[in-house]
């Protein structure tokens, strides 16, 4: 590590990875957009979901500001955050054989929805099976994952597959294996981990290709606005209306 300090390290490295997927993931991304635009513009219903911190970006694009009002979260109870106790039961949970199955059989997905599923290691049986189940629904997936992984460890699945295997999309976070930008000789382990930032930015630009997609169609996009700004809660209780068989968190 060199004599910057940390903080300006983790910020260079989290914008090299920024820069990285704007030039490499270009075409993914305007694929992702698309594909969201069209789910609306169909009729069809769009969600998000991620087990653990990956469920921060999944959460950053539903209800939000500035962002589509169909994007709906797909919630498996203990894995959502870390509020469960002890925290170590959501990663346990995300090993789990056929949790994903009894989790989409009482959702609301159906075919011609869309679902983005957010797993960095995408090893894990949980986002494997969504995506395998989901896309035996009839549901176009959405993955956003780092694909190193896919080249570094073993899935923990028993297909021996990875959450890219199983999508129709797949955005490459880029992030390297351990997911911990930084190292010191003074501290024994890795630090700074950069996914959160990196993926938030995948996901917002997604949307945002999603939005200016419909917008090109001649359909208003069904964007949110902030509840701080003048005439936001009447704007959004227009969308909310317009779309509210289509929005499943005021349930």
């Amino acid at each position: 590590m060199s004599d910057r300090k940390p903080a300006s390290q983790f910020i260079d490295a989290a914008i090299d990875l920024l820069r990285r997927v704007r030039d490499e993931e270009a075409d993914s991304i305007e694929a992702a957009g698309t594909l969201l635009a069209d789910t609306v513009q169909s009729g069809g219903r769009l969600f998000a979901f991620g087990a653990g911190h990956s469920s921060l970006a999944a959460q950053d694009v539903v209800y939000r500001a500035g962002g589509l009002a169909l994007m709906n979260l797909l919630t498996v109870p203990g894995v959502v955050g870390v509020d469960v106790m002890p925290a170590t039961l959501g990663s346990a949970l995300e090993r789990v054989d056929g949790l994903a199955s009894a989790v989409l059989d009482s959702s609301p997905l159906r075919e011609g929805d869309a679902l983005v599923i957010i797993s960095l290691s995408g090893r894990n049986a949980l986002p494997v099976e969504m995506a395998m189940n989901a896309r035996a629904l009839g549901v176009r997936v959405i993955g956003v994952t780092s694909v190193a992984y896919a080249s570094e460890t073993t899935s923990r699945h028993t297909s021996g597959t990875f959450l890219k295997d199983h999508c129709d999309i797949v955005l490459d976070s880029k992030i390297a294996v351990g997911d911990a930008e930084l190292t010191l000789d003074t501290v024994p382990a890795p630090f700074a981990p950069a996914s959160t930032v990196v993926t938030s930015a995948l996901m917002q630009a997604m949307t945002a290709t999603a939005a200016a997609t419909l917008a090109d169609r001649g359909i208003e996009p069904p964007l949110l606005r902030s509840g701080n700004v003048d005439g936001g809660h009447e704007w959004n209780g227009r969308v909310l209306d317009q779309y509210g068989d289509r929005i499943f968190y005021r349930r």
